[in-house]
This record gives C-alpha cells, structure tokens and sequence, in this order.
C-alpha cells in the first residue's frame, strides 16, 4: 500500500492510504476505531468516474506515529498528506463521526483545495453529554485491555446502530458481530477518542466555502440533532439529507449508505 510522511505535533506520522479509481479526486475520512476499509462500498460505487483516496488515521490501520497525544489538526494534516501524495490537487471530501470533524477542519482551513463536503455523523463541538459518553468509551476500552473484556465491543452495536438492524438480527448473529468487532478495538482507539474530545469546529465553519451535505441518520444516539443543526447554520449553504440507520451507518446499511453519498458525489461532478 501507498505510504507517505508527514510532521504532526509530537513527530512524524507515515500515513497508509489506498487509490482506487480514474476521474476527479474523492477523498474519505473514516471514524473512530475504524480504518480505511469502512469505504470500500463507496469506493466500488463511484470508482469507474472518481479516484478515491482513504487513508488510516493515526491509531488505525498500516498508519504509524510517535503514540503520543493527536490533535483534529494532526489528522486533518495527515488526510492533506495523503491527498498530496496521491496528487490531488483539488478534491471532494466525505467523512463519518470523527472523519467528518477532520474534514471540517481541513475543509475551512485549506478551502481552496475542498471541491465539496460530505459529513456524515458530524457536529460543531463536544458538548457535556457528548464528553460524558466519550469518557465512558475510554473507561470501558481500558478496562478491557486490563482484563481482557469485551466491554466496548459490546456497547458498539446498541450505540451505533438503528432499529432496523435490531429487527433483522438475534442474539446468535449479534454476538458474530461482537467477534468481529473486537479485533478492531486497538490502543489507536483510545486517542482517537481523546480528539473526539477536543472538537470544537464552531469558529471555523463559517470559513467552508465548498458545497456541504449534512447527512445526519435517523436514529442517531451519539450525535444529536443540535449538533447537526449547528452544521447547517454555521456552513454558508450547507443542505440536509438523512438515512435510516443509527450512528453506523456504513456498516448498518453500507450500501444504503454509499448510494447517499455517490449521489451527492455525481451532482458536483
């Protein structure tokens, strides 16, 4: 796979990325705990007119750092890095849950190189109750790497997902699922849960000069309809769409999902 340097606070950080695709760049910016392959349904919608770049954030995937602290900065640096490196030199821009705080930032602080926004699960700033989850993340994540538990991959499928993917499954299939799950559940996982932490977008997002879509999911419980309301209002021009699925909806309903963002994608075009 593609790799490529870049300074970040604290060091250096060699970001893995794929390329995938021929036509105008698309770059995706995956969440929390996740990598680079949460895309791959995107990817194979919009590839045959797009060049899709996905790169692992630091705490994910083939990318290595220094293993301190991270700022939105640093990531947003990194997703840069990796645009650069595939030679992109305007892209569009799509992110979910702590992929779109990313591409907010980058998308008000590098505007001239952003053809278009897509936030996915996105929101201006961490509030109390947002922080109070996050913290309960962290505690939950370290207890099971002292204990060997299997807390927060259990707490993912109630938090992340809606009512329809409770409807089609029992306890049999959800517990395949927490296997699944549970491998993906690293150290990198915990600081990227500090940056959530940190977000606050909100004097930046009148900077966004590029056409935003906030797609918010029905049956979101981390982010809540304030926080996307703040997206429409502070992005000059931003619009809204909304699918039924609960925070993960790229594995809830990946293809639901990728059709949502494919047909944002073809209208700037």
């Amino acid at each position: 796979m593609p790799k490529t340097t870049v300074g970040i606070s604290g060091g250096e950080a060699t970001v893995e990325y794929d390329i995938t695709g021929t036509g105008p760049g698309v770059v995706l910016v995956h969440g929390t705990a996740a990598t680079r392959e949460q895309w791959q349904p995107l990817t194979e919608a919009v590839a045959d007119r797009f060049t899709v770049v996905a790169p692992d954030l630091s705490g994910s995937g083939g990318t290595t750092d220094h293993g301190g602290p991270l700022t939105l900065a640093d990531l947003a640096d990194e997703v840069l890095a990796a645009a650069d490196a595939a030679g992109l030199d305007t892209f569009h821009l799509a992110g979910h849950s702590l992929g779109s705080a990313v591409a907010t930032h980058l998308a008000a602080t590098r505007p001239e190189r952003v053809r278009s926004l897509a936030l996915h699960a996105g929101w201006a700033h961490t509030d109390a109750r947002m922080d109070a989850e996050f913290r309960y993340w962290l505690e939950l994540m370290r207890a099971d790497a002292a204990h060997g538990t299997t807390l927060f991959p259990r707490l993912l499928p109630l938090m992340a997902f809606g009512p329809r993917y409770w409807q089609h499954t029992d306890a049999a299939a959800n517990e395949e699922l927490i296997r699944t799950l549970i491998p993906m559940i690293t150290p990198g996982a915990l600081r990227q849960t500090e940056v959530d932490r940190q977000v606050d977008l909100r004097p930046l997002l009148g900077r966004i000069t590029a056409p935003t879509l906030v797609l918010a999911s029905a049956h979101d419980r981390v982010i809540d309809t304030a926080q996307q309301q703040a997206l429409l209002t502070g992005i000059p021009g931003a619009r809204y769409a909304e699918i039924d699925a609960g925070h993960g909806a790229p594995g809830e309903d990946p293809a639901g999902f990728a059709a949502k963002l494919a047909a944002f994608l073809d209208e700037q075009r």
